[in-house]
């Protein structure tokens, strides 16, 4: 059964946003994103990431100033099963299994995700080996 564990939301104050969840929902800080953080509540990792300064048209959440779900996450199973039915049902490949090569700590993990965009234009992000959660 495939479960969500990853939640990213882009907002214009990232500190603020994460203030705000780790404030009341008593979520910790666990760990620092390209542009925000990674807060837990020991089970699902939340993304607070910055809001672009300038967009382009690629995407409504690239534009200045976005806030809101930027994308979300499933931790499967079956990664090449699951992205079996992703292909089937028609959502369109972002990265591939190839395409995720991670530097650092998150390669040492043997981390990734294989991005798809959704039938609304929502990206999804599947792993089989999870994101930070504390």
């Amino acid at each position: 059964m495939a479960r969500i564990k990853h939640i990213a939301i882009r907002t214009p104050d990232p500190e603020k946003t994460a203030a705000f969840y780790k404030d009341v929902f008593g979520l910790k800080e666990v760990g620092q994103a390209r542009t925000g953080c990674y807060l837990s509540d020991g089970y699902i990792n939340l993304a607070i990431l910055k809001s672009k300064d300038d967009g382009d048209s690629e995407s409504p959440r690239d534009v200045p100033g976005y806030g809101g779900i930027h994308h979300f996450g499933f931790m499967v199973d079956d990664v090449d099963e699951t992205c079996r039915k992703l292909n089937e049902s028609g959502a369109q490949a972002m990265t591939s299994r190839a395409d995720v090569g991670h530097a650092g700590a998150a390669a040492a993990r043997s981390y990734y995700e294989i991005k798809y965009r959704g039938p609304d234009g929502q990206e999804i992000d599947v792993t089989e080996t999870g994101w930070i959660s504390g």
